[in-house]
């Protein structure tokens, strides 16, 4: 447990101190106010922090990676993966819409994680920062270090350990209107990793998520709601999520038959 722990507050500290000095450096050069600054500065921020993450966690074995659950050629889980990410989206939004509303200083946080949002998906390089660089990342960090340490302190309460990292995994995306979201996918991945040893299916599954939200938001010209993506109305909106969980629960019953360890040697 403590284990976990510092590995959580160690990716909280790298993510706080990379965006201080970034921010510090930018204003310094520039004379230019934190509320002003070019969302290049975020990007810039999300790499290093990206970098500096994966270097410490390899580094010190907090993470570690393996060839073996890739040599045994697991190519249908993962195209159950990608399917079930994208079963996923709709309910997902669904969820987010009929969620209370927040407290102000919620929704002061939520409001400006979704303009930093907005900002990241309309640059050149959006994509590599939301949607290459987090699943790898995090998947490493929140099931291939926390998680694995979770299961290794309690392994007879598997369950209650993929709960518990799940909720750190919700904790760490900060903007309240996706913790409930987070919470559920990281339960979900938290499964695949308990299945599989592996945090493979993971990052597929976390990748095409969140391509998934990149592909929508320049499709439909970014939605704010369900609504904007189905049309208006309440029955367009329950089919919508009745025809996703078509795609979904399928798909989480062909990953529940062939996620499994690969054989040893």
């Amino acid at each position: 447990m403590r284990n976990a722990l510092a590995y959580f507050f160690v990716f909280l500290g790298i993510q706080i101190l990379t965006s201080s000095i970034v921010e510090s450096g930018y204003t310094l050069l520039t004379k230019t106010p934190p509320a002003e600054q070019s969302p290049w500065v975020t990007v810039i921020t999300m790499v290093l922090f990206s970098v500096i993450a994966l270097v410490v966690f390899l580094r010190l074995r907090w993470a570690t990676t393996s060839r073996q659950y890739v040599r045994s050629k697991p190519w249908t889980v993962l195209v159950w993966c990608v399917v079930a990410a994208i079963g996923a989206i709709v309910p997902s939004l669904f969820l987010q819409g009929v969620l209370p509303e927040f407290p102000e200083w919620a929704q002061q946080m939520a409001d400006n994680a979704d303009r930093t949002m907005r900002q990241l998906m309309m640059m050149p390089v959006g994509y590599m920062v939301l949607a290459l660089l987090p699943p790898v990342v995090e998947e490493l960090v929140f099931r291939g270090a926390i998680l694995r340490s979770l299961l290794a302190w309690q392994p007879q309460h598997q369950w209650a350990m993929i709960a518990l990292s799940a909720l750190l995994f919700a904790v760490a995306h900060v903007n309240p209107a996706q913790m409930p979201h987070a919470f559920i996918i990281g339960l979900l991945l938290g499964w695949m990793y308990m299945r599989t040893g592996s945090v493979v299916p993971g990052i597929a599954f976390h990748w095409a998520n969140n391509t998934a939200v990149y592909a929508m938001f320049h499709i439909y010209h970014n939605p704010q709601t369900l609504n904007d993506i189905v049309g208006p109305g309440t029955r367009p909106v329950l089919m919508a999520v009745a025809f996703s969980l078509c795609i979904l629960l399928p798909a989480l019953y062909q990953l529940h038959l062939h996620l499994k360890r690969p054989r040893t040697a």
